[in-house]
């Protein structure tokens, strides 16, 4: 049998969701081959697996799982080639400005090689122990340098997380070093604090199960700083509690006072 045209093919059997002014086309639900998902766009195609499997993707989601092996290095030059039409929008010279010729290009492998590279790789590896000793008395890890970037504008936020953990005899403990390797992973993500610190938690309690985890994070935020009211002098902090750190306030207090003698906010 002769094949049908691909357009017969992707024609959807049900209505598509309406779609938000400005926001990207949802990609066809239904393709009939492999061959034909690799005619689009490697943007394209990674949306196309993650609107078929019903997965959000929002700026601070993972989406490693949907993203196949050499498809990062065709989205890096995806991303350029939009970034260089923003620059020609913007009435820049990247022909004769020799400090512009090459930026599309870098700009697009810094945002997917590194400030939001907690998007598009794994989870890092966590050698995790078990709680041999039955240790159950607080630590407190930290401050942990972190940066990340407001999904608002795009602009830098800098700052600083403290994480204490009460285990328990079921815990399994990672080493000090897996902590700031888990949290560079979330941060490096467009995003906001709270929602960061709350994605951080939720990481964090999954891994090491402990009877208690408290979370503080205190941070500057360039979209602040840099533009609308430009306040250097102001900071973010906010906290996230569970367990034993929700319900007793003892142990939330000493956990906070050790981190006012550290030089905490």
């Amino acid at each position: 049998m002769a094949d049908k045209p691909l357009a017969a093919a992707t024609a959807p059997t049900a209505a598509a969701p309406p779609m938000l002014p400005g926001t990207a086309k949802a990609p066809p639900r239904l393709l009939r081959s492999e061959e034909e998902l690799q005619r689009l766009s490697a943007s394209e195609r990674i949306r196309y697996r993650l609107v078929t499997a019903d997965r959000r993707y929002h700026a601070n989601d993972n989406i490693a799982e949907f993203v196949r092996p050499g498809e990062l290095a065709e989205l890096k030059d995806e991303v350029a080639l939009k970034l260089q039409q923003v620059l020609e929008a913007l009435v820049i010279d990247t022909v004769s400005d020799h400090n512009t010729q090459e930026t599309a290009l870098r700009v697009a492998r810094m945002y997917i090689d590194e400030v939001f590279a907690g998007r598009y790789k794994p989870m890092p590896t966590v050698t995790e122990f078990p709680n041999a000793e039955r240790l159950n008395e607080l630590m407190i890890v930290g401050p942990i340098n972190v940066r990340s970037a407001c999904s608002h504008h795009m602009v830098p936020i800098f700052g600083r997380v403290w994480i204490g953990v009460l285990p328990n005899e079921h815990s399994n403990l990672i080493g000090l070093s897996k902590y700031a390797r888990i949290a560079d992973w979330v941060m490096s993500r467009p995003q906001i604090q709270e929602e960061a610190v709350t994605m951080l938690a939720n990481e964090l309690q999954a891994r090491v199960r402990p009877d208690g985890l408290a979370l503080v994070m205190e941070a500057d935020h360039f979209c602040m700083h840099w533009r609308g009211v430009k306040d250097t002098d102001t900071s973010m902090v906010n906290s996230v509690m569970r367990g034993a750190f929700l319900k007793d306030a003892n142990l939330r207090r000493e956990f906070l006072s050790l981190l006012a003698r550290k030089g905490s906010a």
